[in-house]
């Protein structure tokens, strides 16, 4: 979004013709960015068949759909947050916690199943509203504010299920569960409708616009009109919806509600993981998010291959971290290329 105001004094200038919009050099790097981690992606993929045959059977793709597809979904709105300069650390607890909202409302207070599922993405939305409530109105930061929120839910949940998994629900079985990730693909096919869909939301409309303007220069976006308070909370509540729909995934696929789906921590922390390797910048304005499910496919194919090929799990994480540093390095040298450039 461009904004030009000219203040004359002592005497009027010639009327201004329209800008000319054109790809600006952010939008290049941004394809750039998208395109090298896909051929990082393919590369690795190419090194690990190398390796050993197994990589490409259809068996252990199927794995790697889905240990990408939770993280990838998470990322997605994570995405979202970074590009409007805020965080979410609590989203990994709500994923934990949305498979035992199911289970409660269906097996303790029988609710059936589809209001059930609806009353845990409308708490989980909740969730999301009051991290955006509390950062936007009370001036919290998000990542204060998110680690509180963290903790509290993570109380609530180990407290309410006294740290033991449950069971599905039976009248979730069958049909409901193989439609949430219960089948081969189910993850896989669930991340990629909400990849396509975010994608054009974050690129195609005025939501998206209004995100990237918010993070990118927050005072020339309050100016410009931009209801700053609800595009924040609005992508806050879209983040905890998310978590939601990846905890459930992964809760019918495994065929189990665990309070440790996600790993706590680790599924959010993977989440901004992958959005920064895919090219999103942790100072805002920036951001992709084909670039998050690459980088997601990415930390699912270096953790499948070192299994596979006998390495240790030990220097996966030496991996990420450096993967983490050379992302937010090259992060800020494009930053700096779209300020001199222009757009």
């Amino acid at each position: 979004m461009t904004r030009s105001d000219t203040v004359q004094q002592g005497g009027s200038a010639p009327a201004a013709e329209p800008p000319v919009r054109r790809p600006g050099v952010g939008t290049l790097l941004v394809r750039w960015r998208e395109a090298s981690v896909l051929a990082v992606a393919v590369a690795m993929a190419i090194y690990f068949y190398t390796a050993t045959d197994v990589f490409l059977t259809p068996d252990n793709l199927r794995n790697i759909a889905q240990a990408t597809a939770p993280a990838a979904i998470v990322a997605v709105g994570i995405v979202l947050l970074l590009v409007s300069g805020e965080i979410d650390l609590s989203v990994g607890v709500v994923a934990a916690l949305a498979p035992f909202l199911v289970h409660y409302a269906v097996d303790l207070y029988g609710v059936p199943v589809i209001p059930a599922f609806l009353l845990a993405f409308g708490i989980s939305a909740f969730i999301g509203f009051c991290n955006g409530f509390i950062v936007t109105k009370l001036r919290v930061p998000s990542l204060v504010a998110t680690l509180g929120s963290y903790y509290f839910l993570l109380g609530v949940l180990l407290t309410t299920s006294h740290a033991y998994p449950a069971q599905i629900p039976e009248e979730a079985k069958g049909t409901i569960q193989s439609m949430f990730g219960a089948a081969d693909w189910a993850s896989l096919i669930w991340c990629l409708g909400i990849v396509g869909f975010f994608h054009v939301v974050l690129t195609r409309t005025r939501w998206g616009l209004h995100t990237i303007s918010v993070g990118g220069n927050l005072i020339g976006a309050t100016e410009a009109g931009i209801r700053v308070h609800r595009i924040k909370i609005g992508n806050f509540m879209i983040a905890s919806m998310l978590g939601a729909l990846a905890g459930l995934l992964e809760a019918f696929r495994i065929n189990s509600i665990d309070p440790n789906i996600g790993g706590g921590t680790a599924l959010v922390f993977t989440a901004i993981s992958a959005a920064v390797i895919g090219g999103t910048a942790l100072a805002g304005g920036s951001g992709t998010v084909i670039g998050a499910l690459l980088g997601a496919l990415i930390l699912a194919e270096l953790q499948n291959g070192f299994n596979l090929i006998g390495i240790s799990a030990n220097p996966f994480n030496l991996i990420l971290g450096g993967a983490i540093l050379l992302s937010m390095i090259a992060n800020q040298y494009l930053s700096r290329l779209r300020r001199t450039g222009g757009t």
